[in-house]
C-alpha cells in the first residue's frame, strides 16, 4: 500500500459527501485507496443525479397523465433519498474500516478514470 494521508479518515468521509469528493481527489494524490474512494464517490453522485433526473421526469409525466393523482407516488422520493443516505453511510463505514463498497456495474467506473 502506498503512503497514507495524515488526515485519511477525514478524506475518506469527504469522498462520499457528493461534490466534496473533489477535495480528497486533489489533496491526497499519494494515497491510492483514498483516490479510489473519491472517484467512487463522484461516480455514485453522477449515478444518483441521473436517477433523480429520470425519476423526476417520470413523476411529472405521471402527474400530468393521472391529473394529479400521481402526486402520491412522489412519496417514493423520500424513501429513495433515505436509501441513498444509508448507502453513503455504509460506504463511509466500510471505507473507514479499510474495505471498498463494490456496487456491480457502477464501481468499475471508479477504477477506469
Amino acid at each position: 500500500m502506498a503512503d497514507t494521508a495524515p488526515n485519511r479518515a477525514a478524506m475518506l468521509v469527504l469522498a462520499y459527501l457528493w461534490p466534496l469528493a473533489v477535495i480528497p481527489l486533489f489533496l491526497t494524490r499519494d494515497d491510492a485507496d483514498v483516490q479510489w474512494h473519491a472517484r467512487h464517490g463522484l461516480v455514485l453522485m453522477a449515478a444518483e443525479l441521473v436517477l433523480l433526473l429520470g425519476l423526476s421526469i417520470l413523476m411529472q409525466l405521471l402527474v400530468v397523465v393521472t391529473l394529479g393523482i400521481g402526486c402520491l407516488a412522489s412519496i417514493g422520493f423520500v424513501f429513495l433519498w433515505a436509501g441513498v443516505l444509508v448507502l453513503h453511510v455504509f460506504a463511509i463505514v466500510r471505507a473507514l474500516r479499510g474495505y471498498r463498497l463494490i456496487i456491480p456495474g457502477l464501481s468499475d467506473y471508479a477504477s477506469r478514470f
